[in-house]
């Protein structure tokens, strides 16, 4: 069996918990109009979320798709919509583990721990903050994959109280910009076209997702660079973030400062000037270009300064080049990943902000996107 844990522990924001037992929905009346659960309560939105995450990661796992983590406890009631697209998220993730398998890549094992961040109960409707840390063993198909790829992201649960006091989840939802996590279902969000404003810019030129890819070797010391030293900075911050760089965990994610404070470790040197200039890049801790967080912007300094080029395969990327992604084929890059490790045969490992991830293989990233737009840049 998987080794499962949950761990329903609560957050600063969680200090000051109620002290009373929770009432079921035919008293909602008599509780508060909103109010944070109790440690019972929540013990049980724990185990729900561990439930359905680690069910999900199972599906991933070599000769283990379909059972239950014996920690779990009793299987989580959902409603019936939120049934049928559970179903549908577990039929896709054993189909894009035969995608991997095809790629040469799988799983022996796993490990998901849930924490409860924040709960608020209204009238019998909860809403539930949770975090998922996660961690996958490889199967060492080829010989030499790392050891283990880990990832951390939030979601935020729905659940409606029912008669004598049980509770139905209606929705789990992710709470993270980046690509999915290898057990999250894709879902790719269809956006607006956007406008031509008439300008050209340098956007760089697509990679092909084949395998294998041509050689194309890097020199990875007695340059300009310490390779090495982007790769050990984003291994070391890629969960718990260093607190020297302000977060842009809004809308637009940190994925992109996340690359930038890695390739800063590693030597990259300022380019001075105004904040707007896409040709400039720097930070000094209140203020930075938007070429040091912006996906596009941080391509478009890249490219137009000369500090990368342009790989034709992204299987031709080593440690400390960067990969970029476009979700949605609309012409604006999306997401922004660094290479922490590659393979002897031949496979980049990412690890990048948001989601918070660690080593994910290329593989992983083409099977869960194979539709989307990839840029490699060789630093």
């Amino acid at each position: 069996m998987i080794p499962k844990t949950f761990r329903p522990a609560v957050g600063v924001a969680l200090a000051a918990v109620l002290s009373y037992a929770f009432l079921p929905s035919s008293f909602a009346s008599e509780a508060p109009p909103s109010h944070t659960a109790d440690q019972k309560t929540l013990n049980t939105f724990a185990r729900m979320a561990d439930d359905v995450l680690s069910q999900r990661t199972e599906a991933l796992v070599e000769d283990r798709s379909g059972r239950r983590p014996a920690a779990s406890g009793a299987k989580t009631r959902m409603s019936p919509q939120l049934q049928k697209d559970e179903a549908a998220a577990l039929s896709s993730l054993q189909s894009r583990k035969t995608r991997l398998k095809a790629l040469g890549e799988a799983y022996s094992d796993a490990d998901t721990k849930v924490t409860v961040d924040k709960s608020t109960i209204t009238k019998g409707h909860a809403t539930v903050q949770v975090t998922e840390d996660t961690t996958l063993t490889y199967k060492k198909v080829r010989g030499d994959e790392p050891t283990t790829t880990g990832f951390k992201t939030r979601y935020e649960l729905n659940l409606t109280a029912k008669p004598g006091g049980a509770w139905e989840l209606s929705s789990i939802a992710s709470k993270e910009n980046g690509p999915v996590a290898v057990n999250e279902p894709t879902a790719v969000k269809k956006v607006a076209a956007i406008d031509d404003d008439g300008q050209t810019y340098p956007d760089g030129t697509p990679a092909s997702t084949s395998y294998p890819a041509p050689a194309k070797p890097k020199v990875k010391t007695g340059g300009t660079y310490d390779y090495a030293a982007m790769a050990a900075y984003a291994e070391k911050y890629w969960k718990n973030y260093n607190p020297a760089y302000r977060q842009f965990n809004g809308a637009g994610g940190d994925c992109t400062n996340f690359i930038s404070q890695s390739l800063k470790a590693g030597g990259w040197q300022n380019v001075s000037g105004t904040t707007y200039d896409y040709r400039n890049w720097w930070y000094d801790g209140s203020l930075n270009t938007d070429s040091w967080a912006g996906a596009n912007e941080w391509a478009w300094f890249t490219n137009s300064n000369k500090r990368a080029t342009n790989l034709a395969n992204v299987y031709q990327m080593d440690v400390g080049d960067i990969l970029q992604m476009d979700f949605n084929r609309d012409g604006s890059k999306d997401h922004s990943m660094i290479v922490t490790y590659r393979s002897s045969a031949g496979t980049p490992y990412v690890t990048y902000h948001s989601t918070n991830t660690y080593r994910k293989s290329l593989a992983s990233l083409i099977a869960s996107y194979p539709n989307a737009v990839y840029f490699a840049y060789r630093t």
